[in-house]
């Protein structure tokens, strides 16, 4: 087990140390990371742990995941079939008390992963979902190494297309795990969603351009100011009905132990606001990452940008930092 750490950031080092002193030295390994290979953090961590890791098979996580004890126990396996290059794990999102989180986990919890589904239906997994991903050294090594991406944002797209133009194929494992981020209010929430909407859009431009057809309350909204009356009243109540049913059950299926109010009338909010965050997509080339300000070149490419120097941007700069290093 290999944890990746800032070089300034004690608190974390601590807390890592702290995790791993039940562990044996050979089996588990805090490592400071000191330099900045380049703009993306989390795969220039990966570049600094990879000459420690001893093992064939290795296991990427991000610093605000849980996992469950049997992660490897039932993930591994499918890594060992024949012509599988990576496995990941659907995730759910935590933390849900506040209005602006709740409309985040029902970005994820409810809607994203069928939409993962939707697009498995129609072809082959072409990109692995970033929270937990498996892989052998030998793929890693094929494609060149965690320094191959190092440019680009959606490092977990990257790595999946690149093992899959290898011939090689994604496999998802029935696990799921948790990202557990600290709370975020509507600013930070709107940050995030745009940030992955145009990270999105730079790796998938048609497919996320057509992703708004299935809105079902912007069509049913249209409907109803284009054709006002009785018939398209009754279409959208029952398109709406189901949609907020479906969603719904999807969620409790990802989720099946979670409590509390269901906030099904925020469905309907939700889908508005993701069509300004779809039109946010195509209207800009810039997004705020940990503080960072980066534009967003084709193809996902990172290009670092003027830090903000605002007071809210600092403050979200240094909880973020906490996060990154955990």
């Amino acid at each position: 087990m290999l944890l990746g750490v800032d070089a300034e950031d004690e608190p974390a080092q601590t807390g890592a140390r702290r995790a791993l002193q039940s562990l044996p030295a050979e089996r588990a390994k805090v490592v400071t990371c000191r330099r900045r290979a380049g703009p993306h953090p989390k795969v220039a961590k990966l570049c600094e742990l990879y000459p420690h890791a001893t093992h064939d098979c290795l296991a990427i996580t991000d610093a605000d995941v849980w996992v469950p004890p049997d992660l490897l126990a039932q993930t591994v396996p499918f890594l060992a079939q024949p012509g599988v290059g990576l496995v990941n794990c659907f995730y759910r999102q935590a933390g849900a008390a506040s209005l602006p989180m709740r409309w985040l986990s029902l970005t994820i919890n409810a809607d994203f992963w069928t939409q993962v589904l939707q697009s498995n239906s129609l072809k082959p997994q072409d990109f692995a979902l970033g929270a937990v991903m498996l892989t052998r050294r030998a793929e890693l090594e094929a494609l060149g190494g965690f320094a191959s991406y190092l440019d680009y944002l959606a490092d977990d797209y990257q790595l999946g297309h690149r093992i899959t133009r290898l011939g090689r194929r994604i496999e998802l494992s029935p696990v799921v795990v948790e990202c557990r981020s600290e709370p975020l209010g509507w600013g930070g929430v709107w940050s995030h969603q745009l940030r992955q909407a145009r990270t999105i859009r730079a790796c998938q431009p048609l497919p996320y351009f057509f992703s708004i057809l299935g809105n079902v309350t912007l069509w049913g909204l249209l409907w109803l100011l284009t054709s006002p009356g009785g018939v398209a009243l009754t279409g959208v109540t029952l398109a709406q009905t189901i949609r907020i049913l479906t969603a719904l059950q999807n969620e409790r299926r990802l989720d099946p132990e979670r409590t509390g109010p269901s906030h099904a009338w925020m469905l309907p909010v939700k889908d508005l606001l993701q069509v300004s965050v779809w039109a946010g997509a195509f209207l800009g080339n810039t997004v705020l990452w940990r503080g960072e300000r980066f534009r967003l070149r084709p193809g996902g490419k990172l290009e670092p940008l003027a830090v903000p120097s605002t007071g809210a941007s600092a403050s979200a700069s240094s909880g973020t930092k906490r996060w990154r290093s955990a």
